[in-house]
């Protein structure tokens, strides 16, 4: 991504108590240049229109912390909105003293003030944040918005790939080029298997040395997989790493069934576990807004993220199970068995991964969801991975949701989601929520 910039707009008026408002703009500089060092700092409060107009006039802002130090009238905002066009995020500040003397700061008012022109310029993009640089929800909705404004950038900069076609009846994964550059900015190209089949099939044993070995390092038990199909994987393996490394791509949905049983003996999903592991999103079933929604969730957590499909549900556990044929991130395995190689579970070829995930007290369950007539949102719920063993054949987790699980399905069922899932560990649901606004979209929480 390009650089980020985001820039800290202190305003007020020199007619309250200065020595408090220049506390709380040493304290917020401070809470800032932690969350994020390439934040835009003017040396002074901005304490007049003048010297507010001044220091916008040398910024280019990917985003703006709008703050009232103290009491500031609308055109304080009016001059950030005429400059500026990006998202906002509008923070005003407990009052430092009541002891029945004079009002120090009063920059709750200034937060009417600004937001009254924010409705006035048409409901720019913006988030409220109320509170002292202390309090955890200050730096945590701070924190959620630049991961939004980030990615919501970083999205201009993504190039996808599509890779062959959705099998039938797995149309809700398609996605047309021109509408996501349209709504995401994302650039998608599509290439066909057979091509990739054709370039594996030409590599040498030399050729894909390197990548066997990489895969016997990174998982259990590939001897148990027969020879021709070890280097089978590890010829297409080399052929998506030079394809995705030369044409730039960062995300990628691939066919995987029937075509590389039928036309290549062997089966792509420990690819796409590899894959995953080397920071480039990958999901199977050619599914795009899957491998968007595993994007979004590796670009919050800095981790690969589970795909699959909620296949069962526990209402004693409040549990609900998500699994898939064997794509999963090594990484993701759990510490006791590690990135156990099996076969896929209907086509019975290997290699494909074959284990339960570890456990984590904090998830995130994402989807990037298409409606019939063109427009997105987002499914969201919260919960933790439990310790659990492998499910089924093929790599599974199992979450213990904070809202009852039975609702959940019953509801997002009759809502009409796509079944396939991103799992991201940690709690990302305010940054989602923002990200969703950012982009225009309703939140589907769950």
């Amino acid at each position: 991504m390009k650089d980020f910039t985001p820039v800290y707009v202190p305003v007020g008026v020199p007619t309250f108590h200065r020595e408090s408002a220049a506390d709380q703009f040493m304290r917020s500089k401070n809470l800032l240049r932690e969350l994020d060092p390439s934040f835009v700092f003017p040396e002074e409060m901005l304490l007049g229109i003048d010297t507010l107009r001044a220091y916008l006039a040398a910024q280019q802002a990917d985003m703006i912390v709008f703050q009232n130090l103290t009491f500031a009238n609308a055109a304080y905002m009016a001059e950030v909105l005429r400059n500026f066009d990006g998202p906002i995020l509008l923070w005003t500040l407990r009052e430092p003293v009541i002891d029945g003397g004079r009002l120090r700061l009063n920059s709750l008012t200034g937060a009417y003030s600004a937001a009254n022109t924010l409705r006035a310029f048409g409901n720019r993009p913006s988030i409220y944040v109320y509170g002292t640089p202390e309090e955890v929800r200050v730096r945590e909705t701070i924190q959620a918005f630049l991961s939004a404004v980030r990615i919501k950038k970083a999205l201009r900069s993504l190039k996808m790939a599509a890779v062959g076609h959705t099998p039938q009846g797995f149309g809700f994964g398609r996605a047309l080029d021109a509408e996501l550059m349209h709504t995401f900015g994302i650039e998608l190209e599509a290439i066909e298997v057979r091509e990739l089949i054709d370039q594996a099939s030409a590599f040498s044993d030399e050729d894909c040395a390197a990548f066997l070995e990489k895969t016997r390092c990174a998982t259990c038990g590939l001897e148990n997989t027969p020879a021709v199909n070890q280097k089978d994987h590890a010829r297409l393996y080399k052929a998506y790493h030079d394809y995705v490394t030369e044409q730039g791509i960062g995300a990628l949905a691939s066919r995987c069934w029937p075509d590389f049983f039928t036309a290549f003996g062997t089966p792509v999903c420990t690819v796409l576990s590899l894959l995953n592991d080397d920071g480039i999103a990958a999901a199977c079933e050619a599914d795009i807004y899957g491998a968007l929604s595993m994007w979004i969730g590796m670009q919050l957590s800095g981790q690969p993220v589970f795909f699959g499909d909620p296949v069962s549900l526990n209402e004693e556990e409040n549990t609900l199970t998500f699994w898939h044929c064997g794509a999963a991130a090594c990484s993701l395995a759990r510490k006791d068995t590690g990135a156990v190689i099996g076969v896929h579970p209907n086509r019975k070829i290997g290699p494909a991964m074959d284990f339960g995930c570890e456990a984590y007290p904090a998830a995130t369950i994402f989807r990037v969801g298409r409606e019939p007539d063109g427009s997105f949102r987002f499914f969201l719920m919260e919960g933790e991975v439990l310790d659990k063993p492998k499910q089924f054949t093929g790599t599974s987790l199992v979450v213990r949701t904070d809202t009852p699980c039975r609702e959940a399905v019953e509801r997002s069922v009759k809502d009409g989601f796509e079944p396939h899932f991103a799992v991201i560990r940690g709690r990302h649901g305010a940054a989602l929520r923002m990200l969703a606004e950012l982009l225009g979209f309703p939140v589907c929480r769950y």
